[in-house]
């Protein structure tokens, strides 16, 4: 039978289990001699993943990796029962020092997210920025040189004026385009924030139009004018978790089973699934939640003949069409030429 593992929504296995392990470290090391059962249930995993969350721990440890930076793990078995021991982690208790490499990093992350922050979240960032730079500053590390852009194929007049209805608490007025029908739309949006999700720009608001909360990818603002009306999100309003990232499956959304062949694995990672198996062949079979059926017929096409649409059978059969007719165009304009 070919193995099996589930994942819960998210935008990959890889991202969730070094979450886990993040939480898991500390645990095992505060409660030594652990049942694997009992850790397994804490974490909500089976024994199987939790075995393989440790094959991970193997592998990291502090830089240089050499033979004694690496941390220690093992799993002994008393009285017919596995236990998990940590050692020559001790590393983890002592008083956190940045390097210079690593203080850069923080400070980057820092000025990016003081780019696309409000007024309020600016003043609240520059002390934090001003203080990294002067502790850098002791040790040489030329952080204090650093200097961030936030380049985007977002206009910068958008986001100027995006930025200026957030810090006046004003409604704005959007000409936005969906991609998936191809249309550009007008929209009265009561600003919330702007955040920073899947590599780009988002304006979080109050859609008029939909009355709902909206995420609006700068990129996609063809035009953007702050209103005189004051931006007044209703109670209901309330910032999306996009920890998960942007799309988050719902009950709602159809169910659609893909193949994907060992070049596209990477589609299992990157989209949340529900459901993730590797068939015999190495490929792998997955389950996820679509909203739009449009989005999944582009993705189909894009990874060619290395991705198969399973179930639903109309989806498939949807795909296979737009699949025929792209290659009689190309044979059109060949014969053309």
């Amino acid at each position: 039978m070919a193995p099996e593992f589930a994942r819960t929504p998210g935008p990959g296995g890889a991202k969730e289990q070094v979450r886990r392990l993040l939480a898991l470290l500390p645990y095992l090391l505060a409660h030594p001699g652990a049942r694997v059962a009992d850790v397994a249930r804490v974490f909500g995993i089976t024994e199987k993943q939790l075995v393989s969350d440790l094959g991970v721990l193997w592998f990291c440890g502090l830089p240089g990796m050499m033979p004694g930076d690496y941390i220690e793990v093992d799993m002994d078995a008393v009285e017919g029962e596995g236990v998990i021991h940590v050692s020559n982690a001790d590393f983890l208790a002592r008083p956190l020092r940045l390097s210079a490499d690593e203080a850069l990093g923080l400070l980057v992350a820092l000025r990016v997210l003081r780019e696309t922050g409000a007024e309020a979240e600016r003043c609240l960032l520059d002390p934090v920025i001003s203080r990294l730079e002067e502790a850098a500053g002791q040790v040489n590390s030329g952080v204090d040189k650093v200097a961030v852009r936030v380049d985007t194929f977002e206009d910068p007049e958008v986001r100027a004026t995006v930025k200026e209805a957030l810090d006046h608490d004003r409604r704005l007025h959007l000409r936005y385009w969906v991609p998936s029908r191809d249309e550009t739309t007008d929209r009265d949006v009561d600003p919330m924030r702007l955040v920073q999700a899947d590599g780009f720009t988002y304006l979080e608001g109050w859609c008029h139009r939909a009355q709902d909360v909206r995420l609006f990818r700068l990129d996609r603002v063809t035009s953007a004018r702050v209103l005189d009306e004051p931006s007044a999100p209703p109670p209901q309003a309330r910032p999306r978790d996009l920890t998960e990232g942007v799309f988050q499956p719902s009950p709602d959304h159809a169910v659609v089973t893909l193949e994907l062949d060992p070049p596209v694995a990477w589609v299992a990672e990157y989209y949340p699934c529900e459901q993730v198996t590797e068939l015999p062949d190495g490929s792998l079979r997955v389950r996820m939640r679509v909203a739009d059926p449009r989005w999944l017929r582009r993705l189909a096409l894009r990874l060619g003949g290395a991705a198969r649409v399973v179930e639903p059978a109309e989806m498939a059969e949807s795909v296979r069409r737009d699949a025929v007719e792209a290659l009689a165009a190309y044979e059109t304009t060949g014969a053309a030429g």
